[in-house]
């Protein structure tokens, strides 16, 4: 036997106490001895350093205010496009039931010979017309003055960039 290995020990069963224990496990063989890793394994990778933002990138403060006024602009555009679809889309909803549910109110002679089922169908133009003019008017009033304040910040943010590379150089 080589002086460099250690002694044969054959297994041991664990003793009496703790042989009911799940938490107690000896292995039935004792093959090698216990390394951390493995001889040739290579060693894990160094912590990555946090991310360092970019330089076009403001202040927190600034950067949860855009956040913000984005928040603002999504949630007034959502609002713009639900006025105009449920404008639009309700006037034919109600078109589409009184026709299904209510046939005796839609062949009614309104005046001129004209029923009221044909009446309603030739106002759905002047109605998705209406649902046009109203999503330009929440443009206009809501989601432009946002988007223009957004643009404006962002403007100024690029000729800081610009400036700050410029003096980098």
């Amino acid at each position: 036997m080589s002086p460099d290995l250690p002694p044969y020990r054959p297994h041991r069963p664990p003793p009496a106490a703790a042989r009911h224990l799940p938490h107690a496990f000896t292995p039935s063989h004792d093959s090698s001895p216990s390394y951390t890793t493995y001889p040739r394994q290579p060693l894990p990778p160094a912590p990555a350093a946090p991310p360092r933002l970019p330089a076009h990138v403001g202040r927190p403060a600034e950067r949860s205010d855009r956040r913000g006024e984005l928040r603002r602009l999504r949630g007034a555009y959502r609002w713009q496009r639900r006025v105009a679809t449920l404008t639009a889309l309700g006037y034919f909803t109600l078109f589409l039931v009184l026709s299904a549910y209510a046939p005796d109110s839609m062949t009614r002679t309104a005046f001129g010979g004209m029923t009221t089922g044909l009446l309603l169908g030739v106002c759905q133009l002047p109605v998705t017309c209406l649902a046009i003019a109203l999503y330009e008017y929440t443009a206009r009033r809501r989601v432009d003055p946002l988007a223009e304040r957004l643009r404006c910040h962002t403007e100024a943010d690029g000729r800081q960039r610009r400036r700050r590379q410029e003096r980098d150089r």
